[in-house]
């Protein structure tokens, strides 16, 4: 019933379980930590909300951006995300709106849209500080639309490829934040005018819990990895029985 499948991180043991979790249960009694690999969009919508629970600052000029800078370098890991104002008539595009950066408790958001995209806010995003993202392709591909350097150079981990090495297959960051917090990231702001010329206090709150979830998520696994108490349950759907 249990068995490592090539997967990267010692000590990790993968429970194959279609019905009874008793050993799920044994093993919590034990104090270990449970992983799920999958988890059911019905689960998700029923948990309680996240929101990011720290200082957010929304940047509007240089003189700002360089001080917010200042501060994100003194960290060794940032969570990063942006986000663009939706197009909906076919053939309309935008540029990046909004550049999120966070730490475990401040988040700043860079409104491009007014800023524009500095050197020195360029240059942060090729330096050595660790920037945790997901799906950080797109990111990548809008910010390049703005910028003269690629920062696909920078020091970066992809979220969606970091979380498969502790068994978890969710790709979309509220269900990688469920399986392991337990709470539900609102995407309904996801849709709004990011261009705004103010930004409402609901879309601040979900930029910066975005940027932030990455440095939770991460952070979490990487102490998951060093204490090497967990194991990861794989949940098999039972087949439907034909009658």
């Amino acid at each position: 019933m249990t068995c490592t499948k090539g997967l990267k991180l010692e000590k990790m043991m993968v429970l194959e379980t279609v019905g009874n979790n008793d050993e799920k249960t044994l093993y919590r009694k034990l104090g270990m930590i449970v992983l799920q690999n999958k988890i059911k969009k019905q689960i998700v919508a029923e948990m309680p909300k996240v929101v990011f629970p720290g200082r957010i600052f929304v940047v509007y000029t240089e003189t700002e951006a360089r001080k917010a800078v200042d501060y994100l370098n003194r960290h060794e890991v940032v969570g990063v995300d942006t986000e663009t104002r939706p197009s909906f008539r076919r053939g309309t595009t935008h540029q990046v709106a909004l550049l999120q950066i966070s730490t475990q408790d401040t988040c700043f958001l860079f409104r491009l849209n007014r800023l524009g995209l500095p050197d020195f806010l360029e240059d942060f995003l090729l330096n050595d500080v660790l920037k945790i993202g997901l799906s950080l392709k797109d990111d990548f591909a809008m910010l390049r639309k703005r910028n003269n350097k690629d920062p696909r150079q920078g020091n970066w981990i992809e979220l969606q490829d970091y979380v498969r090495h502790f068994g978890i297959e969710e790709m979309s960051l509220q269900k990688i934040y469920a399986l392991l917090f337990g709470k539900k990231i609102s995407k309904s702001q996801r849709l709004s005018n990011w261009e705004a010329e103010s930004l409402t206090e609901a879309q601040q709150l979900y930029a910066a819990t975005d940027a932030w979830a990455c440095v939770e998520i991460y952070t979490y696994l990487e102490e998951l990895k060093r204490e090497g108490n967990f194991r990861v349950e794989r949940v098999i759907e039972e087949a439907p029985v034909n009658n």
